[in-house]
């Protein structure tokens, strides 16, 4: 049974209230923070609150942890703390541009590697990026894209859908998970909850949160509602019946059923039971 992303929340490592107010939160992943939500100034004693935070039980919630980027001063420490902690199921590394990027931090990491895609170069790349041995998962990160870009703000995000369109195709190619960008505006429900359904429909296993406001929403749009999986469950059980009648194909609702849409409904099934297996009710705040 695959683990949920509906709702991937970024904490500050430096902020140990918040660290531990994380282990109550109905997120299905928390990202821990080194790299922007940490001042230069902060980052050594942010290593180290993160390090002892990491002993606690997070329960099902995927832990991962976003290193400071090649390059930077602090990221050999990051590594050497959170590349084998046993704390961590995941470091996140930040603005991949190629696969070889990932292939410089590999070997001094036993924990998967999870990428941020949030460069036009990494877009690009997004292909050999997906497909590297030790890739997890991929987190969109849209502001930097934007700036990178030079984008202008746009509610449909049109200007970014090249860029996360290539990023998706490359996930799912590879079957790697997928989370989309972040929503700035987390007072704004009815905007996080359109550009939830927008990721959602595009492909994207859930949404990252920069606020516990915005749980509820990413859960309940990235997760099948009760009337989908019914209507999986009825289009499984005609198919079945068709096929005992030696017929190929069923109708549920005026609409084909064919085995493809079998392996839909399946992976939709799945995906419920999964949410329902976690260890936390419903969001708060």
């Amino acid at each position: 049974m695959a683990r949920p992303y509906r709702s991937v929340l970024y904490i500050p490592a430096s902020r140990e209230r918040a660290l531990e107010k994380a282990r109550e939160l109905a997120a299905d992943a928390i990202i821990f923070d080194l790299e922007d939500a940490v001042s230069p100034e902060e980052k050594v004693r942010a290593r180290e609150v993160l390090s002892s935070a990491l002993g606690a039980d997070y329960g099902g919630r995927a832990r991962i942890v976003r290193v400071n980027g090649l390059g930077t001063d602090w990221v050999e420490g990051d590594l050497a703390a959170f590349g084998g902690h046993p704390g961590v199921d995941a470091v996140l590394v930040p603005k991949v541009g190629s696969a070889a990027d990932l292939d410089a931090i590999a070997g001094r990491v036993k924990v998967p590697l999870w990428a941020m895609l949030e460069t036009p170069k990494g877009c690009l790349n997004a292909g050999a990026i997906a497909a590297h041995p030790r890739l997890e998962g991929m987190v969109m990160g849209t502001n930097d894209l934007a700036k990178e870009l030079g984008a202008r703000f746009r509610a449909d995000r049109l200007p970014l859908m090249a860029g996360l369109g290539a990023c998706v195709l490359a996930a799912r190619a590879e079957g790697k998970v997928i989370v989309d960008g972040v929503f700035n505006a987390f007072k704004d429900e009815v905007g996080l909850r359109a550009e939830c359904e927008q990721g959602r429909d595009m492909g994207f296993d859930g949404k990252t949160l920069i606020h516990p406001a915005q749980l509820a929403v990413a859960n309940e749009v990235f997760a099948p509602s009760d009337e989908e999986v019914a209507l999986a469950r009825r289009m499984i059980a005609a198919y079945a019946e068709a096929r005992a009648r030696g017929e190929g194909v069923a109708v549920v609702d005026g609409k084909i059923v064919e085995n493809l849409h079998v392996a839909s409904a399946e992976a939709l099934i799945g995906k419920a039971e999964a949410i329902a297996a976690q260890s936390f009710a419903a969001a708060t705040v």
